[in-house]
């Protein structure tokens, strides 16, 4: 299947461009104008956010949770069905990117920021405001309940979205040899109509929701660098600052896309597994140790034995508004990404069978994230319940400093601090310069290199709406755009179901031709071949 995707290629000077003209320039103008209209308009655009959201939530909840579950399933399904030994690429295949570089890269793409920003103050936030009704705030009880949900917020059904769109868009691109863009995973339901503005809708629609994820991502790390500075060297936390700090981590992040997949992101993604790993160390080896290794099987076992039960859950009987801000926000914000972590993922992912690549999408990182909420979650309940305390406190007074108000409870908390601030800005970078890889991809057609100017474009779009975002009402309005990114974006991953699995069955089919005849005529026309090939022979 040739690459139809009508792009402009054109070298001015020392500047080459390769771009897909409507998808680039209606994203452009789109992003740009909801920044130029947000900047000016921030008090009416903060209530704006705050009502869109709370609609966005109450209307389409259900939604959200139809769609990552029905995910869920399916990769389940793919996993030992007939298709699990299908590889992407080709019979022949190799693996471009060792085990251990993969998970590097999966990790920092996937989940990147939200570890820090999440790891302390989430399970302290459910611990004194408890999901379910009937479980008294600030007990040994609601710390358990917290532990099930952060397990279900960061676990198998976030990763499914990724695994879906991750694993359609490489078996277009590796097996079908058509562009790496969203549009497509579609071919199979829609052929040629892709190169036309249905394609195009679904490529500026994709590109929107990846901004807007990565935009979210970027901003609750600005806050969270800026609660670090503010504890080391009282610098003020506030707007201008975050700006700035998102101006100079942006900066970093071209640095690194400039030198691409190999070269920057890469390398980035394992130096910033090896400082993860470290500060991990540090916590697990001098907090409470055998409550955190407890308090993670504990937790496996709650949420894998009401997996369903939590995934299905809804506040439908107590009218509660909890599982907005959180659960659904949540699904939302997965499905938002799946675009740009999917597109990454199965951009690394070449010579993998789907088997392999489900189970370590699902498995590695959904292990990684539990390990290291059971040790920061835990080892910050274990101080609010049985320790010092102050950690609960901290998180409702501001949930971006939680997370250094925990490290204050550890010698060196200085170095550590100073730490966590490199990792959050190093897990800035790789998803600054990965979700612009990524955007680029989609606006010039599909092309798996596209030119590095093109790269840098994107990556300070990426700072500019963040920017926005923040002066445009702050967490809330981050939350907002990631939502009505993500709602919408679901309906086109519930039809990614339907278009891969046709998609499998046609591509099974021409790699076995005979697979759906009786064996017994399978045998009878070898025969009959062989009795050909012999008269042949003697004539």
């Amino acid at each position: 299947m040739p690459n139809k995707c009508a792009v402009k290629e054109k070298k001015t000077g020392k500047f080459q461009y390769h771009i897909q003209p409507q998808v680039f320039w209606i994203s452009t103008v789109f992003i740009l104008g909801f920044v130029v209209i947000t900047i000016p308009l921030q008090s009416v655009f903060a209530n704006v956010f705050k009502s869109l959201f709370g609609g966005a939530m109450e209307y389409f909840g259900w939604f959200l949770v139809l769609t990552v579950n029905a995910v869920l399933f399916y990769c389940i399904y793919l996993i030992f069905s007939k298709y699990s030994d299908v590889r992407i690429g080709g019979a022949d295949a190799k693996p471009e990117f060792s085990n251990a570089a993969w998970v590097a890269m999966l990790f920092s793409a996937g989940l990147g920021i939200g570890l820090l920003f999440y790891g302390v103050g989430e399970p302290m936030y459910h611990l004194v405001a408890p999901p379910m009704g009937g479980v008294e705030a600030g007990t040994a009880e609601s710390g358990k309940m917290a532990m099930a949900f952060v397990f279900l917020h960061w676990g198998f059904h976030g990763w499914g979205v990724y695994a879906l769109v991750g694993l359609s868009l490489a078996f277009a691109t590796f097996n079908r040899g058509l562009p790496l863009s969203v549009r497509t995973v579609f071919y199979p339901l829609i052929g040629d109509r892709i190169y036309g503005w249905t394609g195009h809708i679904i490529d500026i629609f994709a590109t929107a929701c990846t901004l807007f994820g990565v935009a979210t991502s970027l901003g609750l790390g600005c806050q969270q660098v800026n609660a670090g500075l503010n504890y080391l060297f009282g610098v003020p936390i506030n707007g201008g600052v975050q700006v700035i700090l998102i101006a100079i981590i942006t900066a970093f992040a071209c640095t690194s896309v400039v030198f691409g997949l190999e070269g920057g992101i890469k390398r980035v993604s394992v130096i910033n597994m090896w400082c993860a790993g470290i500060l991990f160390c540090f916590v697990l080896v001098l907090g409470p140790t055998l409550f955190a290794a407890n308090v993670f099987f504990d937790s496996l076992g709650e949420y894998l034995s009401g997996v369903v039960t939590y995934g299905f859950w809804s506040e439908s009987w107590s009218g509660g508004k909890w599982q907005n801000g959180w659960t659904l926000f949540y699904w939302a914000w997965w499905i938002a990404w799946g675009p740009f972590v999917g597109m990454f993922i199965g951009r690394i992912s070449y010579g993998r069978t789907v088997r392999e690549f489900i189970g370590g999408v699902l498995v590695v990182p959904v292990l990684i994230s539990f390990i290291w909420f059971s040790v920061f979650g835990g080892s910050a309940l274990w101080i609010e319940l049985f320790g010092n305390g102050g950690i609960a406190k901290a998180v409702q007074e501001n949930f971006s400093s939680a997370f250094f108000v925990f490290l204050q409870q550890f010698p060196l908390s200085s170095i550590t601090c100073f730490l966590s601030i490199i990792v959050i800005v190093i897990f800035f970078v790789t998803s600054s310069d990965s979700g612009s890889m990524v955007i680029d991809m989609v606006t010039a057609g599909g092309h798996l290199e596209p030119p590095v100017p093109q790269r840098i474009y994107w990556s300070w779009m990426e700072g500019f709406v963040a920017a926005a975002l923040l002066f445009g009402g702050g967490l809330v309005a981050l939350q907002t755009a990631t939502t009505l990114a993500g709602v919408p974006f679901g309906g086109v991953v519930l039809l990614m179901i339907w278009s891969l699995q046709k998609g499998l069955k046609e591509y099974r089919e021409e790699m076995f031709p005979h697979i759906h005849e009786h064996p017994d005529a399978i045998i009878e026309k070898l025969l009959k071949e062989r009795e050909a090939a012999k008269n042949a022979a003697k004539a």
